[in-house]
């Protein structure tokens, strides 16, 4: 009995013994093949981040050429306006100039209906007219230089409110 109890013995460890040995090398196995899976998912997760820094990359190369060609396009804009509006001071200036020297004077249109009972219609010309009813008043040095003055500062508000509408245009991208 004492035999067969070794050889049932025997038999048991060996058994176990190969449990365990194939316990082991299925454990082997699944981590190898986990690892794997596991690598190829990694893999794919680099690439998948790779590409999305790339398109991140080539999106603001885009946004920074916009950039670049609007601020091109303000500083052309400036340069314009600047001109434009140097011209106009100095074209005020020139005739501010005129007005202070009595090179050029302004006069004004005056209404000439109900002034002599004809409707507005003058009987005859003046000496060196040939249109009826232009009555003009030359104005006061002083009077026209404010006037010139009021014109200027009208025109470059003008230049300014273009240069404005020219820049929100473009910003808009309307033409």
């Amino acid at each position: 009995m004492k035999l067969d109890a070794v050889k049932w013995g025997g038999a048991l460890l060996l058994m176990f013994g190969l449990m365990a040995v194939s316990a082991w090398a299925a454990w082997t196995w699944q981590a190898n093949a986990y690892g794997q899976q596991l690598a190829k998912q990694e893999t794919a997760h680099q690439t998948i981040l790779t590409d999305l820094a790339n398109a991140n990359s080539a999106l603001i190369l885009a946004e920074q050429n916009k950039r670049f060609a609007l601020e091109q396009w303000l500083a052309a804009s400036d340069k314009v306006h600047y001109r434009v509006l140097t011209d106009a001071k100095i074209n005020q200036a020139r005739l501010r100039d005129r007005l202070a020297t009595a090179d050029l004077r302004l006069s004004v249109l005056l209404d000439a209906t109900g002034t002599n009972g004809s409707d507005g219609m003058q009987a005859t010309t003046g000496p060196g007219r040939v249109v009826h009813g232009t009555y003009r008043a030359q104005l006061d040095r002083a009077h026209a230089q404010r006037i010139i003055g009021i014109t200027s500062d009208g025109d470059q508000g003008l230049i300014a409110l273009q240069a404005c509408q020219m820049y929100a245009k473009a910003i808009s991208g309307t033409n």
